[in-house]
């Protein structure tokens, strides 16, 4: 016998009420562990949530100084190469600024 939509429903918001109620429960099991962690170790809110952790880490790597590749004869300005091409390039080959 299929079930009605009606029930169908009722059934959804009876799962809904239950994955709320374990995951609450399983959120209180874990702020335990974590406490108990923090007691254990004498955790302070610096130890987890500087960035002199070490753990908490950007998405992002900060690239290296690299040294000028090109340079403008007429200004003596450089570009590494990275990034968008300078201006005072356009009209010539990079070949022209390279520095030697």
């Amino acid at each position: 016998m299929t079930a009605t939509y009606q029930e169908l429903i009722e059934q959804r918001e009876a799962l809904d009420r239950q994955i709320q109620e374990v995951k609450e429960q399983e959120k209180r099991i874990g702020i335990e562990k974590v406490l108990a962690l923090i007691e254990e170790y004498g955790l302070t809110s610096d130890d987890l949530f500087s960035k002199r952790a070490g753990i908490m880490k950007s998405g992002t790597k900060s690239l290296a100084k690299v040294p000028p590749k090109y340079r403008n004869p007429e200004t003596g300005k450089t570009w590494t190469g990275r990034g968008k091409k300078p201006l005072w390039m356009a009209e010539r080959s990079k070949e022209d600024f390279l520095i030697k």
